[in-house]
């Protein structure tokens, strides 16, 4: 029989056995809570860095954009890194002493010297000085004036004289982006300037070209001042975009380069045949309709290129006619000679089929016109 001192003990034992449980279930009560915390307090801060990651990788990316052009040291490194591949380019000719830019490129492990037709056209006595100040005699091997090119050997020059520049594409090229031009501009070898490129697709006529528009010009704000022709335009990170080759007399401010990716069209053909024929041919003349010239004769359209003149037996001979308004071209707008020119250079090949869409009185057509290959220059 149990007794009160019994009861007594069994109570004691009940409260000791209810007082460990209670503290085993308010710990793992407390553990539960505490690792959920913990779980989302971890979860918060991998956001956080995640978050922190992204904002330092945006900012990093805009801070090496920025000095890549406005900083002096980095400016500096691209100038270092390319001016031994700038070269002086010397001939005579009868009126006198001719001099120029050039830069040296690589095709298929040969190195050559590129330059504009027009620094060396009719130029004897050839020479290239590298920039260590060596001399050599210089041949030209390929050249278009269409294209305001031409491509130079020097036989005698070591092979450590020639340190090839990397030409990539220039379609990718935006107004308003940097670009930097090396030359010898009066002479003053291997002078560096910068600016930002002003327009893209321009055309422009050289008396070397034969009165016919040199196509997809790029237009930039960096100083090209005579001497300067012939070398390299830039990107920001020191790659060809370009060749430096006209200025505008009496403009500040306003300078025109060949596009790189003419040089990589060309460039094969120029070294391995001389000469380079897929510059396309229409056989019209004409100019950009305006707003002005649209209320003269009535047009029903302010835009396009207004066709002046057809050539006798060229392509365009019985298909297109004087009057004709030219404002598309395989579906493509023609809103005025850039943009005809630049179409027919980038696109087609002589031989080539185009739709030419026109406006002819109060009607616009298509005509189908089969190119033919523009002919020898005059000049």
């Amino acid at each position: 029989m149990l007794t009160s001192k019994d009861y007594s003990k069994a109570s004691a034992g009940m409260l000791v056995l209810l007082f460990v449980a209670g503290v085993l279930v308010g710990g793992l009560l407390l553990f539960y809570v505490s690792y959920h915390q913990t779980t989302n307090l971890n979860g918060q801060i991998t956001s956080l860095q995640n978050q922190l990651s992204n904002a330092t990788g945006f900012q990093n990316a805009t801070y090496q954009s920025i000095t890549i052009m406005q900083d002096s040291t980095s400016l500096a490194d691209i100038y270092e890194n390319v001016r031994h591949s700038v070269v002086l380019v010397q001939g005579e000719e009868s009126s006198g002493s001719v001099q120029g830019s050039g830069f040296v490129c690589n095709f298929a492990g040969r190195a050559v010297v590129l330059t504009n037709y027009h620094v060396v056209q009719g130029a004897s006595d050839l020479s290239v000085t590298f920039s260590d100040g060596h001399g050599y005699a210089a041949e030209v091997i390929g050249s278009d004036p269409y294209s305001d090119l031409a491509v130079l050997t020097v036989s005698d020059a070591p092979s450590y004289e020639f340190k090839p520049l990397n030409i990539v594409a220039s379609s990718p090229l935006r107004v308003g982006e940097p670009v930097i031009a090396i030359g010898n501009p009066y002479g003053l070898v291997g002078s560096m300037t910068t600016g930002v490129v002003s327009a893209t697709g321009r055309s422009i006529t050289e008396d070397t070209a034969g009165g016919y528009a040199i196509a997809n010009i790029i237009q930039t704000s960096t100083p090209i001042n005579p001497g300067n022709s012939g070398g390299p335009l830039l990107n920001s990170v020191g790659n060809v975009v370009g060749i430096t080759a006209a200025i505008v007399s009496d403009s500040q401010g306003l300078g025109f380069a060949i596009p790189s990716n003419t040089i990589l069209r060309e460039l094969q053909a120029l070294i391995t045949t001389g000469t380079y024929n897929g510059h396309s041919y229409l056989g019209v003349t004409g100019e950009d309709l305006s707003y002005n010239l649209a209320q003269q004769i009535n047009a029903s359209v302010t835009y396009g290129w207004r066709i002046a003149s057809v050539s006798a037996g060229g392509p365009s001979d019985g298909k297109l006619q004087a009057g004709d308004i030219v404002i598309a071209m395989n579906n493509q707008t023609i809103r005025n000679n850039d943009d005809l020119a630049s179409y027919l250079e980038q696109n087609t090949l002589p031989r080539n089929n185009i739709d030419i869409t026109v406006v002819r009185g109060d009607s616009q057509t298509i005509v189908t016109v089969t190119l033919g290959q523009r002919p020898a220059p005059t000049t």
